[in-house]
């Protein structure tokens, strides 16, 4: 029988498979409901794993971790998505317009409302 140590490992690993098939999942869902879908690759650092974000033309975005970045420009590849490297190329500003877009949303959905007549 294997160190239990080890096996806790194998059952991680099963979940990182897991994990990356539900990636894959969105991936390719968001595409394909989606218009003029990009994609652009984060390197890992210090603080957080490879990542590709997908980006629509109105700036509708989806964020996901990926094994590397050859991975992530693959799947894109496979889905017929230009891949960039975001650390090249930076963001769309569409992306940060549409971001800003859903915050003021939020924000009056979650305002306090005023009394009449008081």
């Amino acid at each position: 029988m294997a160190p239990r140590w080890w096996r806790r490992r194998r059952r991680r690993g099963s979940a990182a498979r897991a994990g990356e098939a539900a990636a894959r999942q969105a991936i390719a869902e968001f595409a394909s409901t989606r218009l003029g879908v990009e994609g652009f690759v984060e390197p890992r650092t210090a603080v957080s794993d490879t990542t590709v974000v997908l980006v629509a033309r109105d700036g509708e975005w989806l964020r996901r971790r990926m094994p590397d970045p050859r991975a992530a420009h693959t799947l894109c590849n496979d889905l017929q998505i230009p891949s960039y490297d975001a650390a090249v190329v930076g963001y769309p500003d569409r992306m940060r317009d549409w971001s800003g877009r859903q915050r003021d949303a939020d924000r009056r959905l979650t305002a306090p409302d005023t009394p009449e007549g008081d």
